[in-house]
């Protein structure tokens, strides 16, 4: 018997490597990627580029702290509002949302997001496909959101080709005719978009399918004018993230015209839509590089624009993890809970269901 238990052991111990050996495959091309932009973004910037940032007006820290305090939790907030159907408490919502928030920065393979919809599913009151089908509805509003602030600020931009412009304008529309429908169609769209996926085998559009059948049927629950009030409460998330980076070009005296912050908080958080390491390190850094010096002055020195794009994600990175990993760990004490986080992580399916 002691041996049979041993050969399960080191079995389950064999299975358990196996598996980590081949996560840690999949996490290299996103490290290669961020690597990639890393060195694009920075390649022949100087180490006396790095120390010519001053903070030129030390006031505007607290805007810095004011408005991310304010973005985040109106994200919460938004959050919560799909959640109010099952009884969900705003403190209970905020903390697995920040929570989700952290471990997407540290951990890979967007561990936090798979972390929201299966282990505390049972904290919101809530079953794995309705956490899933918010998750859904959440990207969807964040990426609506940003292409409109995208487009707007392009046309403030130097550089910028006419044919991309139209290109991006077309895709506004495409997006908001496709949100008016989906917003105001919900409810008679789940049969059509069976059919349409009816004739497939493919196991990637089944999925795309299951995705987008929970996002309708979590636009449904909630209804067209809560619906609207998820975009109101999407702009208004955004719009303070943008006075984030606005305040925060203030304080370094980064020289840009008024919609270079805006271009960029929509350029760098759309960038995690492109595979790279944990908190999208790399392309969110070129991202903002690329969007503020479209808008500065010609001439002017364009390696802060890239240095801003590092301190704005520096901060960020940090100022989400404390708190996200502060809430983790307060409320981890608080139930008692003893379970080791690793072996927690590896409970978890792989990806999204």
């Amino acid at each position: 018997m002691q041996r049979q238990g041993r050969g399960i052991a080191a079995q389950w111990s064999a299975t358990v490597t196996r598996e980590r050996r081949l996560n840690l495959l999949k996490t290299l091309p996103g490290l290669l990627i961020s690597a990639f932009f890393l060195w694009f973004t920075f390649k022949g910037f100087k180490l006396a580029d790095f120390k010519s940032i001053r903070l030129e007006a030390p006031v505007w820290i607290v805007g810095v702290i004011l408005f991310s305090v304010a973005g985040y939790t109106v994200r919460c907030y938004r959050w919560w509002r799909m959640l109010r159907s099952v009884g969900a408490r705003f403190s209970a919502c905020a903390r697995v949302f920040m929570t989700s928030l952290a471990a997407n920065n540290i951990l890979p393979l967007r561990i936090g997001d798979v972390m929201r919809i299966f282990t505390y599913a049972g904290d919101l009151n809530a079953t794995p496909s309705i956490i899933l089908s918010t998750v859904i509805l959440e990207k969807l509003l964040d990426i609506f959101t940003l292409a409109i602030l995208f487009v707007v600020t392009m046309h403030f931009g130097a550089g910028v080709s006419q044919h991309l412009l139209v290109a991006a304008e077309i895709g506004i529309v495409v997006s908001t005719v496709g949100l008016l429908v989906l917003v105001f169609g919900a409810q008679v769209l789940e049969q059509p978009v069976k059919r349409l996926f009816a004739r497939t085998k493919n196991e990637k559009l089944a999925k795309l399918e299951h995705w987008l059948l929970l996002a309708l049927d979590c636009i449904r629950q909630i209804g067209v004018l809560g619906t609207l009030g998820l975009v109101g409460y999407s702009f208004i998330a955004w719009f303070f993230e943008g006075l984030l980076y606005v305040s925060a070009a203030k304080l370094v005296g980064l020289q840009t015209d008024w919609a270079g912050p805006w271009q960029a908080v929509a350029q760098a958080n759309l960038s995690f839509l492109i595979p790279s390491s944990p908190g999208g390190i790399g392309p969110f850094e070129w991202a903002c590089k690329d969007a503020l010096i479209k808008h500065m002055p010609a001439g002017a020195n364009l390696a802060p624009a890239g240095i801003f794009g590092l301190l704005i994600h520096a901060w960020l990175l940090v100022s989400i993890t404390a708190v996200g990993g502060g809430l983790f760990l307060a409320h981890r004490i608080h139930s008692g809970r003893h379970k080791p986080l690793l072996e927690e992580i590896e409970t978890l399916p792989e990806s999204l269901p």
